[in-house]
């Protein structure tokens, strides 16, 4: 037997439905917000495309059931109007901004100070939203993968290289210097300079955009000869200098303010590193990725209430932004 079943349309599964559940077509026009003999038009439709007649009609008053048929096409009509009532649930869903996925980029010292706090509130409110991570500390790569649609919105340090970017500023990070407890630089003062710290073994960063190596942020090109060693994984820098194998230099948030056999200096007349948040300006943002800025944002100025008690003031402003 031929069936067209291109000639269903989704109104006519609806009526069937609705028929069955009120044994009536009166009861089901008035359901579905048509007359009578538009319910009776769309279930006579749905019997020719089908090839099978679906609907027992007594007439009266009697009530009206399904056939055998129509009890066989009913489960798969519910099926179907189930599944596109989801459908336009998660698409609701992520016009709202709960549903989706949001591809964060990310480095290490963000990652350990401010990430978990943005998580925490994110997945709150955003139960839906499944948060896919990538790690990187060049976050010229990042930015790459932003650029190519790979990411959503990354974690980045001013500046930023040329490309379709915007951006906002979430933190002003101040570069530091750990050392051994034990060592004399900065003994009593508490602050360095750049100065201070010529002829002394250094530590810090590998694999970063050459703008962001500290012989470059700090402006002392020559401290790239003291680099004893350079490394991307913060709890390695940190070991070595509480070893007291060489001074390191890092950013605040890349310092453990809970690690033993260490003191943190800071270096004034030294611009700080600002970190931000950046995303492809041409592409389409869920509204999820903005509350997760503005997250971020809240985040940011929680560390930054945290930074200034564990720095007193807070390292010196330089009164520059990179």
């Amino acid at each position: 037997m031929s069936r067209d079943l291109h000639t269903i349309e989704l109104r006519y599964l609806a009526a069937l439905i609705a028929v069955h559940r009120d044994a009536s077509f009166s009861r089901a026009a008035e359901r579905l917000g048509y007359t009578q003999s538009a319910v009776s038009q769309q279930i006579a439709r749905l019997e020719r495309g089908i090839g099978h007649q679906l609907v027992e009609r007594p007439g009266g008053s009697r009530a009206v059931s399904l056939t055998p048929a129509g009890k066989v096409l009913l489960r798969h009509a519910e099926a179907i109007v189930a599944r596109l009532t989801s459908a336009a649930a998660d698409l609701d869903a992520l016009d709202d901004g709960t549903a989706g996925t949001l591809r964060i980029g990310c480095y290490q010292s963000v990652g350990v100070r401010i990430l978990p706090r943005v998580m925490r509130e994110f997945l709150a409110q955003f139960p839906g939203v499944n948060v896919q991570l990538v790690e990187n500390e060049d976050d010229g790569e990042l930015l790459a993968q932003v650029e190519r649609g790979e990411l959503d919105l990354s974690f980045v340090v001013a500046p930023l290289p040329p490309g379709p970017f915007d951006s906002e500023e979430l933190l002003e990070d101040p570069y530091v210097v750990a050392v051994r407890d034990d060592s004399p630089l900065g003994r009593g003062t508490g602050t360095v300079t750049p100065k201070d710290l010529a002829r002394i073994p250094l530590i810090s960063y590998a694999q970063i955009r050459e703008a962001h190596l500290i012989e470059n942020r700090l402006g002392h090109p020559a401290l790239a000869g003291q680099m004893v060693f350079r490394s991307n994984d913060n709890g390695t820098i940190l070991g070595l200098a509480a070893e007291g194998v060489g001074a390191a230099v890092i950013p605040w948030l890349s310092v453990d303010p809970h690690r033993d056999g260490l003191r943190v200096l800071q270096i004034s007349g030294v611009s700080r590193r600002i970190v931000g948040i950046a995303w492809h300006r041409d592409r389409y943002q869920i509204p999820a990725a903005h509350a997760f800025i503005d997250l971020a944002h809240a985040a940011a100025n929680e560390e930054e209430i945290h930074m200034r008690a564990a720095l007193g003031n807070g390292a010196p402003r330089s009164g520059t932004k990179p």
